[in-house]
């Protein structure tokens, strides 16, 4: 049987990491891992998108070390391999180990072994995004994108805006986006999530040349003219978007019409235990809901290294790897 080689663009890496890695972490840093986190053993406990970010912070709130980061970024790749996954951004937030009392350098290193440890034992390539949490303000923001700019490792290549998109729209940002620009970095941005598609047209005002979800674009055909026309990759996330409600089921799901439009999409699992996602989930999800082939899925994985903020050598290499995939399935 064929696997179909995959790349995953949009996933938290604090939010990869299942409850038993969770414990884990908490009991080797002497900690208990607060109230409230799980709803079960083996399950994170939420109730909507706000009540989800505050169980990601408790969460995070016992990721303390370089070594933490390390594994939490080990183990995550290491499934993804699994799968068939070639290439992942991992999107991790300087506030949050800031928050932990972790230092820059340590962070970014423990990550950076993890996804050395990863491509030695397992194949896989990885790159970081440095994340900034809308909830903090413009002037933190600002902060983080002049550390992201500064270049702390070779691996960071690229910056990103999460958080509450409903609360804090993407255009007061534009500062923080500009010195990311200027220091030749990749750049995306979370909208049209959890906010209409007037999100989305607050994130084109920003220099990005992706958008992370997008998909309530769907709800005015001039914007998703235009997304196409600008060729902006939509980072996608199907299960993420039918658990947390944004539409009720996958049949509802703007996917296919997005596609039909002729953006570029990906595809990605967001916070993969928190709503039972894989980056092999979300590709099974496109081909039994959306009906792809596996050359459409190809075509995708295709999407995600072409737009991916990878160093162009590796980025060529990747796109090497598919198509010798595409000649040895022929």
């Amino acid at each position: 049987m064929t696997v179909v080689p995959k790349a995953e663009l949009h996933v938290h890496l604090e939010g990869t990491a299942p409850p038993d890695l969770v414990r884990r972490i908490a009991r080797r840093n002497g900690l208990d891992v607060p109230e409230g986190v799980f709803a079960d053993p083996d399950r994170f406990a939420w109730r909507d998108f706000l009540d989800f970010l505050d169980t990601y912070n408790l969460v995070c709130s016992v990721i303390r070390t370089g070594e933490d980061y390390r594994d939490i970024t080990y183990e995550y790749l290491a499934s993804c391999a699994r799968d068939g996954t070639i290439y992942v951004e991992l999107t991790a937030s300087i506030d949050h180990s800031r928050i932990a009392g972790l230092g820059d350098s340590e962070h970014w290193e423990g990550i950076a072994a993890g996804i050395d440890d990863a491509r030695r034992d397992h194949g896989i390539e990885a790159r970081i995004l440095s994340v900034a949490v809308r909830n903090y303000g413009v002037e933190r923001a600002i902060e983080i994108a002049e550390a992201t700019a500064a270049r702390p490792h070779p691996y960071v290549v690229g910056f990103s805006l999460a958080g509450d998109e409903a609360g804090y729209p993407p255009e007061p940002y534009l500062p923080a986006y500009e010195i990311v620009e200027k220091a030749g970095m990749g750049r995306t941005v979370h909208a049209g999530e959890w906010a209409g598609p007037d999100s989305v047209r607050g994130a084109m005002q920003l220099p990005v040349t992706r958008i992370s979800h997008g998909v309530r674009a769907i709800e005015d055909p001039g914007l998703v003219a235009e997304i196409a026309r600008r060729e902006l990759t939509l980072e996608v996330c199907p299960t993420s978007n039918v658990v947390l409600g944004v539409f009720p089921t996958y049949e509802d799901h703007p996917f296919l019409a997005l596609r039909a439009a002729g953006i570029p999409l990906t595809l990605g699992s967001d916070d993969p235990p928190y709503f039972g996602a894989s980056v092999g989930g979300e590709y099974r999800v496109a081909g039994e809901h959306f009906g792809l082939s596996d050359e459409e899925l190809v075509a995708i994985t295709r999407n995600a290294v072409e737009a991916s903020f990878a160093e162009p050598p590796l980025r060529s290499k990747l796109l090497k790897e598919l198509t010798d995939s595409d000649r040895a399935a022929l």
